[in-house]
């Protein structure tokens, strides 16, 4: 955990954008992965984590925003849990190291909600993703769990943004951390992308340096050779001279703050003529978009302009023509790169994203565009000091897309079809950077930059 204080603040802070009534910050619980005692990795909940730093499951924290009072609710242990578990602290004990004064039961919750809102007190709490919680707050509040997201506090989610959005030093620190495991899992995989490989063995190797850190991946590992599938978790494959391997992967610290790298390799070491023209596109894209970012600009702006840096570099190998301006505002470079730019990170590899991402991304300034492609940008908002976002342009060649696209005619007045068919057996290459933006600027996160030049990149494997 942070100091105490880090917490004391956050709270603080948190209730002063809060009108008035309480908020509720419920924590998770252990999901059973088969039976009751055999459960998945716990995760926290990821606002209870920011404002409260406890990762033990079965607690929940309630804010009165008119008394400044905070209580935190969860049971004690019994004998039969210390003989499985070993000693551990009272709800009362872990109250008091994050600072908060009063610890109750678990079973006390509800009855104190019954009795704010029947006071006509406003409850404020958090679009449940989660089953358990769910259930939980239809049967403390009596609101059916079809109706809940309806009901969760706007005001809530707006204040917690705001706060969870700029990342505080010791915030920007824990990244850093993940960033530099996830400089180990990437260089790793690099050298191993030999003919014959497996990929299961190179996405197996990657899940053990996170966890040989006493950390976890910040998601599944995307790594393949079929790269034009953008989130592939299929690693059934032996890699083959001629491909490339996607890797897309991070590391979740014991903080649980994230990291999220991708890389594009040759197979064998060695970048083809086409295949090293293709990723020059996408790292100027890359470059581009690092370059641009700042605080004061929109990120759908950025995302706009590294997609005429793509449109451009693929103009200029004649598989796009006309005028790039014209082009990128029609969408027809979205055949290849069919996503956005990047998204916010954090305690989140999708920071907040359990939230909405409409109010995460977006704001009443910056509205998304609703174009195939850009419509999938998560992050467009205008910037500020301490935001953390990703930079991640891509191009693929999905021939199931081409064949639809070419089939309606579409864009024909951008896209040569007739050169495009030939990059069918391409695959995909994406390159993704962390970027912290800083008071004049953005920069990489991470002590080093993972290798990213073509000829880094076959340096890098050379060695391997």
């Amino acid at each position: 955990m942070f100091d105490r204080s880090i917490y004391v603040n956050r709270r603080k802070r948190l209730i002063e954008q809060v009108s008035g009534g309480l908020v509720l910050i419920l924590g998770n619980n252990e999901a059973p992965a088969n039976y009751p005692a055999n459960t998945y990795k716990f995760r926290q909940d990821s606002s209870f984590l920011y404002l409260f730093g406890l990762n033990h499951p079965g607690f929940a924290g309630v804010l009165d925003a008119d008394s400044g009072e905070e209580y935190l609710y969860g049971d004690d242990v019994e004998m039969d849990d210390i003989i499985w578990m070993g000693p551990q602290p009272s709800t009362r004990e872990l109250a008091a190291g994050v600072g908060v004064a009063h610890a109750a039961p678990f079973l006390r919750l509800a009855g104190a909600l019954r009795e704010a809102a029947g006071a006509g007190r406003r409850i404020h709490f958090l679009p449940p993703y989660r089953s358990y919680n769910t259930l939980l707050l239809e049967d403390m509040l009596g609101v059916h769990h079809s109706l809940l997201k309806g009901y969760a506090s706007l005001e809530l989610i707006r204040a917690l943004v705001a706060l969870r959005s700029v990342k505080e030093p010791c915030e920007i620190e824990e990244i850093r951390r993940g960033c530099n495991i996830g400089y180990e899992m990437h260089v790793t995989a690099m050298k191993l992308a030999h003919p014959g490989e497996k990929e299961q063995y190179i996405a197996g190797l990657l899940e053990g340096i996170a966890a040989s850190r006493g950390c976890m991946v910040s998601f599944p590992v995307i790594l393949s050779q079929n790269g034009e599938t953008l989130h592939n978790h299929d690693h059934s494959q032996t890699l083959a001279a001629g491909r490339m391997m996607l890797t897309d992967a991070g590391a979740e610290t014991l903080m649980n703050y994230c990291s999220d790298f991708t890389r594009t390799v040759p197979v064998g070491g060695k970048f083809s003529g086409r295949q090293k023209d293709i990723y020059n596109i996408v790292l100027a894209c890359n470059d581009k978009a690092r370059e641009l970012a700042r605080p004061g600009v929109t990120y759908q702006w950025v995302h706009l302009e590294a997609c005429k840096v793509l449109a451009r570099g693929l103009k200029e190998l004649g598989l796009m023509k006309g005028d790039v301006d014209e082009a990128v505002a029609a969408g027809a470079h979205a055949l290849f790169m069919p996503h956005g730019l990047g998204h916010m990170m954090g305690i989140d590899v999708h920071d907040m994203e359990d939230l909405g991402q409409i109010h995460v991304g977006y704001d009443e300034e910056t509205r998304p565009i609703a174009q195939f492609g850009t419509s999938s940008l998560r992050m467009g908002r205008r910037l500020q000091p301490g935001f953390v976002v990703t930079d991640e342009p891509g191009c693929y060649f999905i021939p199931a897309l081409i064949d639809q696209w070419r089939a309606g005619k579409m864009h024909e007045a951008f896209l040569a079809y007739d050169k495009i068919d030939a990059f069918k057996d391409f695959g995909g290459i994406r390159v993704e950077d962390d970027l912290l933006i800083t008071g004049d600027g953005a920069a990489c996160l991470g002590d080093r930059r993972l290798p990213a030049t073509v000829a880094e990149i076959e340096e890098t494997m050379r060695k391997g």
